[in-house]
């Protein structure tokens, strides 16, 4: 009598090394044939040790550690840090400073975003999304630049407000072997006037590139063939699970913080959430391309706000604050206030705050405990990608194995802020 071949699952690794795994995660995938039985997400190979190293730190220099958490939406991290010092505090930003700050949360979501559609093409294997994403990115990081001299992990946001106003002049091309001064003068010419002038000119031209994503994408029938109906998460599903921002909007929940729970001046800006129908991986590849023209319309309203309103960018309590240089070379107080604010810090009264932001990929929280000291007690933060990457196995139990990528990928994991 022959006998039957034996059929069994395989159990495999789907990444470190796989390009949409970024490196860091470790899934494994249990598979009968070509279909995922059952997938365990293993996170621990970039483990930050932020909250840990918070707590020996005095708070202004945790800042740089917010940043290179989600090493994509830099400036959001440091907004949700400073709001819970400054609930601590009892301090409130000058209006200027507010506006700044939604101004380039704004900037950052469409950074975060252009990089995620970038990666998430590469991954689905449309190879020229990645040049043209790229494109815009490189403009918009130079506003990174102009008010931090750093292109990625600016520490711009502070306690009391921003580091400094926005300057009146933005770097300049230079003519070089590669190009001639014609193409320089090409290249400066949206550079000619303040950084206000450089932003407003970038959100004339963005609809417009939006534009010819959407024509690469949207209606592609390949592209609609890898994403509809896969990764589906229903509404209450995505509830019970903690998915926020756009993976929670992609099923149709309509919950953003920027209009539940304003922060900063988002009460005084006009814009809209785009919400999904069916939460797959192309709804919430919808809800960010639409997201990215919404922030497109705030950074407009900021920039037309902060031409008209000049003011200051910072508090004026020494005690948190820097004093002016100036001020310092003429002033006793002055010196002894920078001595102790660059030797200890400040403290801060006794208890706890949370204070949570709608970053690019969801709620961004921080829960700070203090004990009246001049570093934290405890740092916890609520990091959105953590919630998603968990809830990656019942989004893809069922599919194919090359589904798993377009499910991974639409979920906008970075594992700087998952492995905290």
């Amino acid at each position: 009598m022959e006998t039957l071949p034996e059929i069994r699952n395989y159990v495999f690794n789907f990444g470190p090394q796989h390009p949409a795994a970024h490196g860091v995660l470790r899934l494994i995938l249990e598979v009968d044939g070509e279909t995922v039985v059952r997938a365990d997400p293993h996170i621990g190979l970039l483990h930050r040790a932020t909250e840990k190293l918070a707590e020996s730190k005095p708070y202004n220099h945790t800042i740089g550690y917010m940043d290179r958490l989600d090493y994509v939406s830099m400036m959001c991290n440091e907004h949700g840090y400073v709001l819970a010092i400054e609930k601590l505090l009892g301090v409130m930003p000058p209006i200027r400073a507010q506006y700044i700050r939604v101004m380039f949360d704004e900037i950052t979501r469409i950074l975060n975003h252009l990089l995620w559609l970038a990666g998430h093409a590469l991954d689905i294997g449309a190879m020229t999304m990645f040049l043209y994403c790229f494109r815009e990115r490189e403009e918009l990081v130079d506003c990174y630049e102009a008010v931090s001299g750093a292109r990625m992990h600016a520490t711009y946001y502070r306690p009391g407000g921003v580091h400094a106003d926005l300057p009146d002049n933005m770097p300049k091309f230079k003519p070089t072997k590669w190009h001639n001064t014609k193409e320089v003068a090409r290249l400066n010419a949206a550079r000619e006037g303040s950084l206000l002038d450089y932003i407003w000119d970038f959100t004339e031209r963005f609809p417009a590139r939006v534009d010819e994503y959407e024509s690469l994408l949207t209606d592609n029938r390949i592209w609609k063939q890898r994403t509809v109906g896969i990764g589906v998460v229903s509404p209450e599903r995505a509830i019970a699970l903690g998915f926020t921002g756009p993976m929670l909007r992609g099923s149709g929940v309509e919950w953003d913080l920027r209009k539940k729970q304003p922060y900063a001046v988002y009460d005084q800006v006009d814009f809209a959430i785009p919400i999904g129908k069916t939460g797959d991986c192309y709804d919430r590849y919808l809800v960010r391309i639409e997201e990215m023209r919404q922030s497109n319309r705030i950074i407009r309203q900021c920039v037309e706000w902060l031409r008209n309103h000049p003011g200051p960018v910072m508090v004026d309590d020494y005690k948190i604050v820097q004093p002016p240089r100036v001020e310092m070379k003429k002033s006793m107080e002055a010196l002894i206030h920078h001595f102790k604010l660059m030797s200890e810090g400040y403290c801060l009264p006794a208890g706890e705050a949370y204070a949570a932001i709608e970053h690019p990929k969801g709620e961004f929280g921080v829960y700070l405990v203090s004990d009246g000291a001049n570093k934290p007690y405890r740092l916890k933060i609520r990091a959105a990608g953590f919630a998603h990457l968990a809830g990656l196995n019942e989004l893809i139990r069922g599919h194919m194995i090359a589904d798993v990528v377009a499910t991974l990928s639409s979920l906008d994991v970075v594992f700087g802020e998952i492995d905290r």
